[in-house]
């Protein structure tokens, strides 16, 4: 698990920057506290979500804008190679290239030792699964040999992301988010996931880390499940699905009281919706779901044990606006930290 939070506020993932240094000179003035790893998908197809950690993918080519697998080329050499690093738990090779996390090697330029927690962002297994494809369309999720091998291939990735933001970024604590939408598909008949290879490759991921390993789901989803697989944070759309996620709030109690987090999503990362709100929107939406929250959950824990985020990475908006956005953020954090009226 991760220190406790108590409402400090941090970001999600992308932001709309296309200048690395820009984009993370705006994470440390919106969340010293608990800065995060931007990632900036505008800059290129190869730093959004899954292309991002595709890097080490075995088999793995670009086909007009999507991931898929070129089995012209035996992966199974690679594959056994990922299988060797993981039990050794050798995350060198695994590491995030230039061309796939500008953000990622411009923050470890910055020293973060002051900060409580810092946090980055890796893809979920089920989306990742889900949305690379084999050359029927079918996703490999559904691939036995590549649904085992993903969850040790993100792992090896986490764990890279781990070492440098302890050893070059001078983090105290770090948590690595994994971003997996997917899970939203968890019970569809349309679009089947299976939970027990969603619970496989998010246990083959934390078992290499040593620090906080989370979950961000920007849908809505088997919440039980989630908290069930005791992440040490769970990063929800509380703006949109907040009353969904209070229907387990016995469970989110007990999630809480055993040091997991729940990072609430409380201002719109689409700058669409944020801008049509007033800040004092969101300050009353969360008093609201704070206090239903709290007719089940201690409301020292409650604070404890709560993060306060936008919904999800910020991108469609320009630089200013998600400097907006941010800000927006953290200053709902310090009003209910009573730091500011």
């Amino acid at each position: 698990m991760i220190p406790s939070p108590e409402l400090l506020a941090t970001g999600v993932g992308a932001l709309p920057h296309r200048d690395p240094d820009t984009a993370c000179r705006a994470v440390l003035a919106a969340f010293p506290q608990v800065p995060y790893v931007p990632t900036l998908p505008n800059r290129g197809l190869l730093e959004s979500i899954v292309f991002a950690d595709a890097e080490h993918l075995p088999g793995g080519v670009v086909r007009d804008g999507r991931l898929v697998i070129d089995r012209s080329v035996d992966p199974s050499e690679a594959m056994e190679r990922i299988l060797l690093d993981y039990l050794e738990r050798n995350a060198e090779p695994y590491g995030v290239g230039e061309a796939y996390g500008s953000g990622f090697h411009a923050m470890m330029d910055r020293d973060l030792s002051d900060a409580l927690l810092v946090k980055c962002q890796v893809t979920g297994p089920v989306t990742f699964g889900m949305q690379v494809v084999d050359e029927t369309r079918r996703p490999i999720l559904y691939d036995p040999e590549y649904a085992d091998l993903l969850g040790k291939l993100l792992g090896l990735r986490a764990r890279w992301c781990e070492e440098a933001m302890r050893e070059r970024m001078g983090a105290r604590a770090t948590l690595v988010l994994l971003g997996d939408p997917y899970l939203a598909s968890l019970g569809s008949a349309v679009v089947p996931v299976d939970a027990g290879v969603a619970a496989s490759a998010f246990e083959d991921i934390a078992g290499l880390l040593d620090g906080g390993l989370g979950i961000h789901c920007c849908a809505n989803t088997d919440w039980g499940f989630i908290l069930g697989l005791a992440p040490a944070v769970v990063s929800i759309d509380a703006w949109t699905y907040g009353r969904e996620f209070l229907l387990y709030a016995d469970e989110i109690a007990c999630y809480m009281e055993a040091g997991g987090v729940v990072a609430w999503g409380i201002v719109p990362a689409d700058y669409s919706v944020f801008a049509a709100e007033k800040p004092d929107a969101f300050f009353a939406r969360f008093r609201e779901i704070r206090a239903r929250a709290t007719e089940t959950i201690d409301p020292d824990l409650f604070d404890r044990q709560s993060l306060i985020t936008p919904t999800c990475g910020i991108r469609n908006a320009d630089d200013r606006g998600a400097v907006e956005i941010m800000e927006a953020t953290a200053s709902l954090s310090r009003r209910f930290r009573s730091e500011e009226p």
